[in-house]
C-alpha cells in the first residue's frame, strides 16, 4: 500500500475509530400516520442534525471504508461537525468563512481553507460540506443550476458539482413535514484527484 494509503487509513482509525467494511443500514419506515406526500420542510439556515455517515471510497487504487456518527450544528456564520466513535467523541470540526479547523485528542489542530480541502488533503476522501447544508434538508442545486426539491415522488438528483443523490427514506418533524431520512451520495473522480471513486451513505437519526 502506498504511504498516502496508509495515511488515510491511520487518520480513519483516529477519527471513525477504525476503518470496516461498510454494513448495510436498514431503511427506517415514517412513523405510523405519516404520509410522504406531506411537504417538505422549509429550508433553515439554523440547523442541527445528528447520525451516522458510511463512506466506500477507492484511494489510489485502493478501497477503502469506513462509518462513524456524527452531529451536525450548522448557523449562517458557522458550522460544527462531531465525529465519533461508539465510546468517544474523536474529532470536532469547525467551518467559518475564513477557515476549517479539525481538532482531535492530544493533537495539534489541522487547519485549511475550507472542510473540503481539510478531508481530502487528512482523509483521501471528500466530506462535501457545502452540499450536505442543502442535502440534510432534501434540497441541492441541480446541474442546470436550478433548486431541487426533493419528494417521495422524485427522489434523484445530479448536482452541479456531480453528486449523484438519492433520497432513499423519510421521516416527519413534529409538525408533520417531510425531511429526508437515508441520503445515498455518490461522486466519480475528478480529472487529478487521488479519490477515484466515492459512494457516502447518511442516516439522520434526529434534526432540530
Amino acid at each position: 500500500m502506498q504511504a498516502s494509503s496508509l495515511l488515510s487509513a491511520g487518520l480513519c482509525a483516529i477519527l471513525l475509530g477504525g476503518c470496516a467494511a461498510m454494513s448495510p443500514i436498514s431503511k427506517a419506515p415514517l412513523p405510523a400516520g405519516s404520509a410522504t406526500a406531506a411537504p417538505l420542510a422549509a429550508y433553515r439556515a439554523t440547523f442541527d442534525a445528528s447520525g451516522r455517515l458510511s463512506v466506500n471510497y477507492k484511494h489510489n487504487g485502493n478501497p477503502e471504508s469506513l462509518t462513524g456518527k456524527f452531529t451536525w450544528v450548522q448557523t449562517p456564520a458557522r458550522l460544527d461537525v462531531t465525529l465519533s466513535s461508539p465510546l468517544a467523541t474523536i474529532a470536532t470540526i469547525s467551518v467559518t468563512a475564513q477557515s476549517a479547523t479539525l481538532v482531535q485528542a492530544d493533537k495539534a489542530p489541522q487547519v485549511a481553507a475550507d472542510l473540503e480541502s481539510l478531508t481530502t488533503a487528512a482523509l483521501g476522501w471528500t466530506l462535501p460540506v457545502s452540499g450536505l447544508r442543502d442535502w440534510l434538508q432534501g434540497y441541492a442545486s441541480a446541474a442546470d443550476g436550478s433548486r431541487f426539491v426533493a419528494s417521495a415522488a422524485t427522489n434523484t438528483v445530479t448536482t452541479r458539482d456531480g453528486w449523484r443523490l438519492r433520497f432513499v427514506s423519510w421521516q416527519n418533524d413534529a409538525g408533520g413535514r417531510l425531511l429526508p431520512k437515508r441520503i445515498d451520495a455518490e461522486h466519480d473522480a475528478a480529472a487529478g484527484a487521488a479519490t477515484e471513486e466515492l459512494a457516502i451513505r447518511i442516516v439522520l437519526d434526529g434534526q432540530g
